[in-house]
This record gives structure tokens, C-alpha cells and sequence, in this order.
């Protein structure tokens, strides 16, 4: 695709962007469960087309250029489907981000201020390796009345063309180039470039990428350069729950940002937790790499400053020793991408404490960091997770997806009234209003 032509697609989702903005919850709702529904009818198609990748990621692997845990986010199933259209279908079933009040505030007597959420317009995604984020992304987009820029990882191309096809005919009711695919690697600084038509940039994938995306670009980017996550083992634990905690966070799915990469255990039980987590560990082939008091107790890589700092998204972890809680919440601000940390302890002091001490985006007691994804809160899916500190932070759904403008409804009141000597005095209340009900 040339640029000129990538210009098209997006000049073609502005003009979508706006008309999809009138379309009602329901006709979304609709058109997102088409979906579901077509790709369960669908599914012998996209996992023929999704072997196809799986088997040159495969070959890529063999050969050194492609590490498993993306191949491992390639690959799709009969019941990843099945999971990936419950999750356009609960969508579906979230509150309307739109269509409601934030604020209404009477100005004076008929001068009444609405601020209303509303979609943001042109989204553009830019994601690697997981198909499934495809379709998450879409599915999050028209339901938040967003027109969406599609751009996945080549490695995927089979799975994205397919996936996009069935989206894209399920909703062929809705305004034409709402949901647009890019596949060429030259149309993503072609985009980088559209900051007078693109709203928004969310790019998914490795950090140098997501880097290079912020770096490139005047568009407002919401991501996440890296998902170095932490818990921590406080010394008023129960070690049979900080056992299972630590194994699922690094072992159940490790391939993804919110995997643990480093483990923090309070000296004081070590020697009794870390003998038995290293066992588990050990059986789940999980390489761990330890600082030179957690190799005393069990055998482990030494972990160097670069361990630290790096987010494997793989069956390795690193592990140190602390001697405070205070000494863990250091080790994570130095060495933290403000993803997701979690305490262990029994302590609710101590916890309020770690929490409140942490500017991550999720913070958790007692829980794996593998929570800190959109299904899991709730959101029905999520377009990424954002570690910055505006619009929007964690896990990105629906609301993550809007911005707000302001109606002012009068008659025929001027400004002029409230200037001057005998300027009359504003109300500025707060009421109970809705403006589509005004």
C-alpha cells in the first residue's frame, strides 16, 4: 500500500468516525454480537489461516529469529475462539460509554451546561504477534463509536486478513471504512505522520517498539514501553498462598505484560519459601536467576543489574532478598515500569502501605499480577494497557475509548448580561440532568 493510499483509509475513517458517533447502543450492540456470531460459524477458516502463520513462526523459531513466547502468542484454538467471541459478546453487554451525562451544571435560570461523553474519533492501532488483539481492539472500537486503523505484526497476517474479513462483512450495515486494515511496515510512519486526522495511536508489543512509536510521532500515544512486574513476599505471608500467587503470576501464561519478572522475598522467609516455590518452578521449567543471598539458599543463574531491569515475557524470573517493605517498594520504583506489582501479607497495614507507597497503574494484595487485564476487571476487553498517567491508566476499555465535549443549552442568553457594574450573578449548581432527555 502507498502512502497515498493509506491516506485514503484514514481520510475514509474520519468521515466513518463521524457517522458512526450517531449510531445508537443498540445498533452497536448488534453489530458486535454479528461478530461473535461469525466467528464462531467462521472458525475452520481462521484456524486454517492461523496454521499458516504458527508454522512459519515455527520455522523462524528454528532458526533463532523468533523466540517461543511469540510463537506461543500466534497460535489460536477452537476454544481460544470460543473465548474471543464471549469476550465480543460481553462487549456487547457493557454499559453504553456513551450517550450519558458526566455533568450538568445550571449556569442561571434556562442556561443549563452538559458535559457528555463522546467517542475520541480515529484511533489507530499498530500491534504485534496476538491476533485475538485484532478483534479485541475492534470490538472495544465500535462499541466506544470509534472509527479504528488496524496495523498487525506480519507474523500474523494470515489470521489478521481472515479475522478482519469476518468483522468487517458482519458489519457491513455500519458506515463504510469504520474499521480499516494496514498491512504494509512502511504505513505505520505513514500514520506517524496523519497527526491532522488520527486521534489517538495504541500501539501493542515489544518495548523498543512501542518506543519507537512515541518517539516518531506527534500523535497522542497510549501504551506501555515495558510490563517489568513484581510481587512481593512480605515476611507476615502465608507462604502456601505467596507460593501459589508467585507460581501463577510468572508460570501461567508467561508470554504476556503481566507475567512477574521479579520476585521480592522478605530475608526473614526465605529459607523456608524459597526451597519449595523453587520446586515448582523447577517442574514448570522456569530458568530463575538469583542475587548472590538467594543463590546461598537455592540454585539459581546469578541475576545481574540487567535481570532487573528486563522484561522476559518467558519462563524466567529473577529473585532477591529484601529486609524491609520499605527496601521492596525501593527495588520497584528504581527498577518498575509502573505496570502491576502485588504484596503478599496478612498484614492490612503493610499493604495499604506498599499500595500507597507505588505510582503503578495496579496495585494489589493478596492476588497475581495476572488480574491486571481488561476481562478481568470487568472492562469486557481491553485495547492495551496504558503505564502513563493521562486519560487513562491499567488495563484500557470502554471508557479509556472516550473523551467529552460540552452542550450549553440557553435562550437567548448573552454574555453581556453577566459583565459590567450590574452584572447578574451566575448560579454555577450542580443538577440532575440528562441532555438527551433535556
Amino acid at each position: 500500500m502507498t502512502e497515498q493510499t493509506a491516506r485514503a483509509k484514514v481520510d475514509e475513517a474520519q468521515t466513518a468516525a463521524r457517522r458512526l458517533a450517531m449510531c445508537s447502543a443498540d445498533e452497536r450492540n448488534a453489530g458486535l454480537r454479528s461478530i461473535a456470531d461469525a466467528i464462531e460459524a467462521r472458525t475452520d477458516e481462521i484456524l486454517e489461516a492461523n496454521e499458516k502463520d504458527v508454522a512459519a513462526g515455527e520455522e523462524l523459531l528454528e532458526e533463532g529469529e523468533y523466540s517461543q513466547a511469540l510463537v506461543d502468542r500466534l497460535k489460536l484454538s477452537e476454544s481460544k475462539l470460543e473465548d474471543i467471541a464471549e469476550m465480543v459478546r460481553s462487549v456487547a453487554e457493557q454499559t453504553d460509554p456513551l450517550e450519558k451525562t458526566l455533568v450538568s451544571r445550571r449556569l442561571d435560570e434556562d442556561l443549563e451546561l452538559y458535559k457528555l461523553a463522546v467517542p475520541i474519533g480515529v484511533v489507530g492501532t499498530v500491534f504485534e504477534s496476538r491476533p485475538d488483539a485484532l478483534v479485541q481492539i475492534a470490538a472495544l472500537s465500535l462499541k466506544s463509536g470509534n472509527a479504528v486503523i488496524l496495523k498487525g505484526g506480519s507474523e500474523a497476517s494470515h489470521s489478521n486478513r481472515v479475522l478482519y474479513d469476518i468483522i468487517r462483512e458482519a458489519t457491513d450495515e455500519f458506515p463504510t471504512g469504520w474499521a480499516q486494515l494496514i498491512e504494509a511496515r512502511e504505513d505505520v510512519d505513514a500514520l506517524l505522520e496523519m497527526d491532522d486526522a488520527i486521534d489517538l495511536l495504541m500501539p501493542r508489543g515489544s518495548s523498543a517498539f512501542v518506543e519507537y512509536i512515541q518517539d516518531n510521532t506527534s500523535i497522542p500515544v497510549l501504551g506501555h514501553t515495558e510490563g517489568i512486574c513484581h510481587v512481593y513476599i512480605d515476611d507476615d505471608a502465608d507462604l502456601e498462598m505467596a507460593s501459589d500467587i508467585a507460581f501463577d503470576a510468572k508460570v501461567q501464561y508467561p508470554a504476556v505484560c503481566n507475567a512477574v519478572e521479579t520476585l521480592l522475598v522478605h530475608e526473614s522467609v526465605a529459607d523456608e519459601f524459597l526451597p519449595q516455590i523453587a520446586e515448582r518452578y523447577e517442574d514448570a521449567g522456569v530458568e530463575l536467576r538469583g542475587s548472590e543471598a538467594v543463590r546461598e539458599i537455592i540454585e539459581a543463574e546469578p541475576a545481574t543489574d540487567e535481570d532487573w531491569a528486563s522484561e522476559y515475557g518467558d519462563l524466567i524470573l529473577s529473585i532477591t532478598l529484601v529486609d524491609s517493605l520499605e527496601d521492596a517498594v525501593d527495588h520497584i520504583a528504581e527498577y518498575g515500569s509502573k505496570h502491576t506489582e502485588s504484596i503478599v501479607t496478612e498484614d492490612d497495614d503493610r499493604a495499604v502501605r506498599f499500595m500507597r507507597s507505588l505510582d503503578s497503574a495496579s496495585v494489589f494484595h493478596n492476588a497475581s499480577t495476572r488480574f491486571s487485564d481488561g476481562y478481568r476487571f470487568g472492562l469486557g476487553a481491553e485495547v492495551g494497557i496504558s503505564t502513563g498517567k493521562i486519560h487513562a491508566r491499567g488495563p484500557v476499555g470502554l471508557e479509556g475509548l472516550t473523551t467529552y465535549k460540552y452542550h450549553l443549552e440557553g435562550d437567548g442568553h448573552i454574555v453581556a448580561t453577566y459583565a459590567g457594574e450590574d452584572a447578574k450573578p451566575y448560579l454555577h449548581e450542580e443538577f440532575d440532568g440528562d441532555w438527551l432527555e433535556n
